[in-house]
C-alpha cells in the first residue's frame, strides 16, 4: 500500500516536528481504518526512506504510537496495528485532556454552553431518577492539535454534587473535575454511533444508588454497540 505523502510540507517541516508529522500520518492511516488491525506497519528503514529521516525520528514517532497503544512492536515479526481492547476502554473512565496528552497531542478546551436550572422530565429520565432538584447542563468540545477530538454534553445532579456549583467550568474540564473532586462507586458505558463515521458514548456514574452525572461523549468510529456497567473504588 502507498505510503504518499506531501513531501514538500515534509521537507520544508522544522527537524524537531518532523516525527510528529510522521507519526499523525501513521495515525490517520490507522484511525481511517486504511491500515487495519494486524496490519504489519513498514519496517523503519522503509520509513526512513520514504520520509527521509534518521532512525531516531522515526523511532521516536513509533514509540509515542505504541505508548498510545495503537501499535505494538513485536521482536524479529516488525510492527503492527494493535487490535483495539474494547473491554478494557470499556471499564474505565478516561480523562480525556490527560488521553490526549498522553498521546502527545497538544490539548484544547472550549465551554459551548454551561446553564444550571431546575431538573425536567427528561433530565430526570436521562438521570435514570424520579426526583431530583437542579441541574447542571453542560456542552464542551476537546481538540487535540487544534483538531476536534470529542464533543461532550453533560447532565450534573446537583442535589448529588452540590460543589459542582462553584466549580469554573470554562476553565476546567468536567470530566476532569468530577475525576478529582467526586467518588463513585459505579458506572455504565452504552456506546453506538450516531450518522457516520461518528462513536457516541453515553455514561452514568453513582455513588452507592444515587446517580451523580450523565454524559454524553461523540468520537469520530466505527459503528458498533456495547454496554459495560462496572464498579469504581
Amino acid at each position: 500500500m502507498s505510503l504518499s505523502i506531501d513531501r514538500d510540507k515534509l521537507q520544508a517541516a522544522d527537524k524537531p516536528t518532523l516525527y510528529k508529522q510522521i507519526r499523525l500520518d501513521i495515525e490517520r492511516r490507522i484511525l481511517t481504518g486504511e491500515w487495519p488491525p494486524g496490519h504489519r506497519i513498514p519496517f523503519e528503514h522503509e520509513l526512513m526512506a520514504r520520509y527521509s529521516c534518521a532512525r531516531m525520528t522515526v523511532s521516536k514517532a513509533l514509540s509515542e504510537l505504541a505508548q498510545a497503544d495503537l501499535i505494538e512492536r513485536r521482536r524479529r515479526a516488525g510492527t503492527f496495528v494493535r487490535r483495539p481492547k474494547f473491554l478494557s476502554a470499556v471499564l474505565t473512565i478516561p480523562d480525556i485532556r490527560a488521553e490526549i496528552t498522553a498521546l502527545g497531542r497538544n490539548y484544547g478546551y472550549q465551554l459551548i454552553q454551561c446553564s444550571r436550572r431546575a431538573a425536567n422530565a427528561a433530565d430526570r429520565a436521562r438521570l435514570g431518577v424520579r426526583k431530583t432538584g437542579k441541574v447542571i447542563a453542560i456542552s464542551c468540545r476537546h481538540s487535540a492539535d487544534g483538531v476536534p477530538f470529542a464533543i461532550e454534553d453533560r447532565l450534573i445532579d446537583l442535589d448529588a454534587v452540590p460543589e459542582a456549583a462553584t466549580a469554573d467550568f470554562a476553565i476546567e474540564p468536567p470530566g476532569t473535575w468530577l475525576l478529582h473532586h467526586v467518588p463513585w462507586t459505579e458506572a455504565e458505558h452504552s456506546i453506538s454511533a450516531i450518522g457516520a463515521p461518528c462513536l457516541v458514548i453515553d455514561r452514568h456514574t453513582w455513588r452507592s444508588a444515587r446517580t451523580l452525572t450523565a454524559v454524553r461523549l461523540v468520537y469520530p468510529g466505527e459503528s458498533h454497540k456495547l454496554i459495560a456497567r462496572f464498579k469504581g473504588g
